[in-house]
């Protein structure tokens, strides 16, 4: 598919499904009054606290906040980009969905590319699985044969074999009329530079499909089973495959178990696969990367817990210093992540084998929790009986929950930190509240750089803020501090005045600025994630993601003053260049039942007289 999709069909869509009949094929529902109640399926809870209106058609949860219409439950709930969950809704409907621009032919080759890239590689999956039982797939049969692999698992995971041959795929693909420049675009060869030659990329190894949430494989990884350097490689970044984002064993743990509770991060390929083996069927891979923010985004939305498992040795415990570092930022209250160390000279693949599934399930179990991990970190090294060491793991504690989330952890963790220094917790308060401060008015002098940019700008019709410019450095327009604040800060929109004349076309972000507004008003984009999703692969949605990954200097509680003072800004320039503007929107506040200050009824009496004296001449 193309283009985007019509805002009509979306909200027809909406208008067809009922929220009800979605939510409950993934939580258990009752009837509590004129809505259904259930255990909240984004935090971990006992008491219920989700609610689903059949008569709004909206979901909301009174524990952890989440709440909006049954696209946006698809999307938090089973991990999908904005287009897929319409999709989703609209093939229970039988319904194809539209799509503005479909005949656009930049944007037909584009989809036409992206598509043979994924038919590639599910054609190279499949002849890899085909080669696995030939007489060529003998040594790595033999190979998984000795890990003690089940053919179950072998066909769970569509594991397979690579031959060791020059060009085996190479050929193959090419007998599909696949050329070998989308083959080199997606991995699967590998291009030399003197002669311009090709040869497969994946050549004597046990091969393993990498999927997406839909099952469709993305990229390989490969286990060599000679000698050969590396001994696992990955395929390359590609235009369907990015590593930062992906997890090996995803969509097979969610295959396993719709109802997954907890995940387990671990290494490799093999400790997946191995830990299936034995029943241990909720664990997932990086692929040679550290765990991300964006891993822990996907994981948190489908489970409460995470555990990262390591090794013991020194590797291990750095692995897991830079994992807290990237959760701390993720643990709102009803998260939880915990930190497990094998023994030495360990992986997860031999101890599940050695020990077996329900110790290894124990290991898991009590693994340590993040709190503990973190107080043990900030302790390495230091005599906690002297003053100065004491005062310096106090700080490295203190640093850490600077990132941490407000909330019962955050709470908790202060009242730990004085029974273990036996200072007050006010004290440490004061000082979080300190640091903050300190933190803010840094934040406070680049804003104020910002502010003079963005006034210089405004004073030269914002000539400078052309959505070109995207380096956080340079201060941004007076409209996209608007569109900035919005994609940011979405319920604001709600501040808005009814008219948007202030929001016009020769303003430098002025129309999408609109567009935004209007979608917001709909009541369908209440987080920043389904806004952006709304405008993906346009240039609009590069603009806003533009906007989106700045940050946003102003505080918080100062966001709602801020786009009240743009919009009067922008009302109040527009109203000088046409006074009848300010009448209208004077008269339409009256007929709206709002009481005018006295000021602006002598205003509107000024304006009324002025416009009847240039009547009369």
């Amino acid at each position: 598919m193309v283009g985007q999709i019509p805002q009509r069909f979306i909200d027809d869509l909406l208008a067809r499904v009922d929220v009800v009949e979605v939510v409950g094929e993934r939580v258990k529902l009752k009837k509590a009054g004129r809505n259904y109640s259930g255990l909240c399926p984004f935090h971990q809870e006992k008491t219920p606290s989700f609610t689903v209106s059949q008569d709004k058609q909206f979901y909301h949860c009174f524990g952890c906040g989440a709440h909006g219409t049954a696209l946006g439950f698809l999307m938090e709930y089973d991990n999908l980009r904005f287009p897929e969950a319409v999709e989703q809704l609209a093939s229970r409907q039988g319904l194809e969905v539209p799509r503005e621009g479909a005949d656009d032919p930049q944007a037909q080759a584009r989809e036409k590319k992206r598509q043979e890239g994924v038919n590639l590689l599910e054609l190279a999956a499949s002849f890899f699985r085909e080669r696995l039982p030939m007489v060529e797939g003998q040594a790595a049969r033999d190979y998984l044969e000795r890990r003690g692999l089940s053919r179950e698992v072998l066909r769970d995971f569509g594991i397979g074999y690579a031959p060791d041959a020059w060009d085996a795929l190479k050929q193959h693909l090419v007998g599909h009329n696949v050329s070998e420049a989308v083959q080199v675009e997606y991995g699967l060869l590998v291009q030399r530079e003197e002669r311009g030659r090709s040869y497969d990329r994946f050549r004597d190894r046990v091969m393993f499909p990498i999927r997406d949430w839909k099952g469709r494989t993305i990229a390989f990884g490969g286990r060599v089973l000679g000698d050969a350097k590396p001994k696992y490689l990955n395929s390359p970044e590609t235009p369907v495959f990015h590593k930062g984002r992906e997890l090996y064993g995803l969509y097979e743990a969610r295959q396993a178990n719709r109802q997954l509770d907890r995940l387990v991060i671990v290494e490799g390929y093999m400790d997946v696969v191995a830990l299936a083996q034995f029943g241990i069927r909720n664990a997932v891979a990086t692929l040679g990367t550290s765990t991300s923010e964006e891993h822990l985004n996907r994981l948190f939305r489908l489970v409460g817990e995470v555990v990262f498992c390591f090794d013991g040795d020194n590797a291990g415990r750095q692995a897991a210093r830079r994992a807290l570092e990237t959760a701390l930022p993720q643990m709102i209250d009803g998260r939880q992540a915990r930190f497990l160390f094998l023994p030495e000279g360990e992986d997860p693949d031999s101890l599940v084998r050695r020990e077996g599934p329900e110790a290894f399930a124990d290991r898991i179990t009590c693994a340590s929790p993040l709190s503990e991990f973190l107080f043990e970190q900030a302790a390495e090294g230091r005599d906690l009986q002297r003053v100065e060491d004491r005062e310096r793991f106090v700080s490295a504690v203190l640093k850490a929950l600077e990132r941490l989330p407000e909330g019962v952890l955050k709470s908790l963790l202060l009242r730990e930190l004085t029974v273990r220094t036996g200072v007050e917790p006010a004290r440490f308060q004061a000082l979080l509240q300190a640091r903050e401060e300190r933190a803010g008015q840094a934040n406070g002098a680049r804003g104020l750089a910002n502010e003079k940019g963005a006034s210089d700008a405004s004073r030269q019709e914002e000539a400078s803020s052309s959505p070109g410019r995207s380096r956080s450095g340079e201060p941004l327009g007076l409209m996209a501090r608007t569109l900035q604040l919005l994609v940011h800060e979405p319920e604001l929109v709600e501040r808005l005045p009814e008219e948007l004349s202030w929001c016009a076309d020769n303003e430098e972000d002025g129309a999408l600025c609109r567009e935004v507004i209007r979608l917001l008003r709909a009541g369908r984009y209440r987080s920043s994630q389904v806004l952006l999703a709304h405008f993906h692969g346009t240039r609009e949605g590069s603009r806003l993601q533009a906007l989106a990954r700045r940050e946003l200097l102003i505080p918080r509680a100062a966001r709602a003053a801020e786009l009240d003072g743009l919009v009067a800004h922008f009302q109040q320039r527009l109203f000088r260049s046409s006074p009848q503007n300010e009448i209208d929107a004077l008269l339409a506040r009256e007929r709206r039942g709002e009481k005018l200050s006295r000021e602006e009824k002598q205003r509107l009496m000024e304006l009324l007289m002025t416009l009847q004296g240039r009547g009369a001449t």
